[in-house]
């Protein structure tokens, strides 16, 4: 049986990346396979030290990437051009928009954008929401 894909975006130095990949790998062992796309090479390096399968950084990776995947996860700053001071660009964006993959975004950003209706948390009450919600999705 053929392992779903998982794709993780993240930038500037990888550690929310990094944090979500440790927790779906001690969630879900090796029912995905985590693929990790960094908008520059050192997110891309904490993510694969992380435990994630593959890794590749960069616009190209990621407007191919998003594509063949079934989720992707990130900040939601990966659907917003020119977010992460610049990192991510209008192609990317656009790219991860226009995928087809399930979206599972985290109501992090460090952009001049304020959301209704959540609570400010911290990244691990995030991502346990996110663990809870890949759950729901698997029937698992």
């Amino acid at each position: 049986m053929k392992r779903k894909r998982i794709l993780v975006i993240d930038g500037q130095g990888g550690g929310f990346g990094t944090a979500i990949i440790r927790e779906i790998k001690k969630e879900f062992d090796e029912y995905f396979e985590i693929i990790a796309i960094g908008t520059n090479s050192i997110a891309t390096a904490e993510m694969l030290e992380a435990g994630a399968n593959k890794g590749a950084t960069g616009e190209n990776a990621i407007v191919v990437t998003s594509n063949v995947c079934d989720y992707i996860i990130g900040p939601l700053n990966i659907i917003i051009a020119n977010s992460m001071l610049g990192e991510v660009t209008e192609k990317m964006a656009s790219a991860i928009s226009i995928s087809k993959a399930q979206k599972i975004l985290l109501p992090i950003t460090q952009e001049n954008i304020l959301f209704t209706c959540t609570k400010k948390e911290p990244l691990p009450h995030h991502i346990k929401d996110l663990i809870t919600i890949i759950k729901n999705l698997e029937g698992i």
